[in-house]
């Protein structure tokens, strides 16, 4: 498992651009509260850390991770952004559910990388158990919205024309 040889929130902080001419939307599941809302605050704390303005970054729950893929695209046609993140958590059960609605979210991210010119983050979670979520929640392993809001400013600083660090 490659989060057992890196944690999720250590990067060099040296290769992240300025994030204080950006503008971010974050999309959160609101299924998996406890988890989503640590990822939340992870990726929240990180633009600010790195420049963001609360004024410049959009917060809007959906009710699960397959409404993620709905609530990005309302959020790139509606709010002006320059990337979108999606986080939530889908913790493997007993049916197959967690193979249909994490195939589901995977691919609408994909799909709309491809139909819009912002990029979109995928900071959902996929594990088999509620304490591999903890762990990657700011446990642990760190936490995995750091990762999304360091990728969504990488990404941000590229489409407009610059490089990554």
């Amino acid at each position: 498992m490659a989060t057992q040889y890196r944690n999720l929130s250590q990067y060099d902080i040296t290769k992240v651009p300025d994030a204080s001419d950006m503008s971010f939307g974050i999309v959160v599941s609101e299924w998996n509260d406890v988890i989503t809302l640590a990822l939340l605050d992870g990726a929240y704390n990180t633009l600010l850390k790195h420049g963001a303005k609360k004024e410049n970054m959009h917060i809007q729950f959906v009710p699960g991770a397959f409404e993620l893929t709905f609530g990005a695209k309302y959020m790139a046609e509606h709010v002006a952004v320059d990337a979108v993140i999606g986080l939530g958590c889908i913790i493997r059960g007993e049916t197959p559910h967690f193979d249909f609605i994490s195939q589901g979210v995977t691919q609408g991210f994909v799909d709309l990388n491809i139909k819009y010119p912002i990029p979109f983050i995928f900071g959902v979670l996929t594990n088999d158990t509620m304490q591999q979520s903890v762990d990657r929640a700011g446990g642990k392993h760190g936490n995995k919205g750091d990762e999304a809001a360091v990728t969504a400013i990488k990404m941000v600083a590229l489409n407009k024309g610059g490089k990554i660090i």
